[in-house]
């Protein structure tokens, strides 16, 4: 069997792939790094929040955003989730700027992964041979939902495995680093909700909410993240943020089960609505950058929603390395 890995030509990747996977990277991105900027004093942070006013510094996003980055270049160069070349790009982001927020574990993985180990090896090896059950995949995966969400003329028959395809990516793509199934499970569920949004963005009707859960639990694999989802698709929308949080989880512990079931809930309660999502989401404290990451990535992977432009100048810009239109030579101004 050969070790080469193949790149397509420029132009093979369809280009409404990739325009919706770019959407995605750019909610998430702003999400991340809006959501970053809350990790203020504890005694303030919750008055800024009512009151909706930004901290003063640097809209600089996270490795939420540098690894999302760095899938949405991999679906781009290969057409699909090509493990060992997103390996290697995550490794190589880590190091050209490893102070970017990386937890503990993950900057031993990404320097093994840098030093070309086998990235299945690397992801088996944390927690005692467990693999990570943190929500580091998870807060990738919205662009991959995006990038692969149906068309909106797929045929019903077709569907169904439409959506299992959504949800392998997805667990490749979290596999890198994440060899838990709790891992992988939270960024299944995340790029499924994405591509739902995607989808029904392209049809251009209304969907019961009731299925975006439907969906999310029918193709993420069982476990205590698959059992938080369900308690959220229970949750009324009119819950107080706090309440679904102590329900939920916000992220504090750092797991995919105490994060994506909160975040879908808050999608859920305001689809279609990115400056709601967002605030509603920050207020939830937690692990903030990365839930307003999911979240952001999730609703912008809709055709018809984004962040407000006002927060998108303010934060960080993003450079795509890409050969395919229309990423080639991509830098937001």
């Amino acid at each position: 069997m050969s070790n080469s890995i193949s790149t397509v030509p420029p132009g093979a990747v369809p280009p409404a792939r990739l325009e919706r996977a770019l959407r995605s990277l750019r909610g998430l991105a702003t999400g991340d790094a809006l959501g970053e900027r809350f990790f203020v004093n504890p005694d303030t942070v919750e008055q800024l929040i009512e009151a909706r006013v930004f901290p003063r510094g640097t809209w600089g996003y996270t490795d939420d955003t540098v690894m999302a980055l760095a899938v949405v270049e991999n679906l781009a160069e290969f057409g699909h989730i090509e493990p060992r070349a997103l390996a290697l790009g995550f490794g190589e982001k880590y190091t050209a700027d490893p102070g970017r927020g990386y937890g503990p574990s993950m900057h031993r993985t990404l320097q093994a992964l840098h030093a070309g180990a086998d990235y299945r090896e690397v992801a088996q090896a944390p927690f005692g041979g467990s693999g990570s059950m943190g929500n580091g995949g998870a807060m990738r995966a919205a662009p991959v939902g995006a990038f692969w969400a149906p068309e909106a003329l797929t045929p019903a028959a077709e569907l169904e495995a439409a959506w299992a395809h959504v949800a392998a990516e997805a667990r490749l793509s979290a596999a890198v680093t994440h060899a838990n199934p709790e891992g992988q499970a939270g960024a299944e569920a995340v790029a499924i909700a994405a591509a739902w949004v995607a989808w029904v963005a392209e049809q251009k009707a209304q969907r019961p909410l009731t299925e975006l859960f439907q969906l999310v639990l029918r193709h993420t694999t069982p476990g205590e993240t698959t059992a938080r989802i369900e308690r959220a698709a229970s949750l009324p929308s009119e819950y107080d943020v706090r309440t679904a949080v102590s329900a939920l989880g916000n992220g504090s512990q750092v797991l995919a089960q105490d994060t994506v079931p909160f975040c879908l809930w808050c999608v859920a309660r305001h689809l279609g609505d990115y400056e709601a999502a967002f605030w509603a989401t920050v207020s939830g404290l937690g692990d903030r950058d990365t839930t307003c990451a999911i979240v952001g990535g999730i609703l912008a992977s809709d055709s018809r929603v984004c962040a407000p432009a006002e927060w998108t100048e303010e934060r960080e810009s993003l450079v795509v390395m890409s050969r395919q239109p229309p990423l080639k030579g991509l830098e937001e101004s």
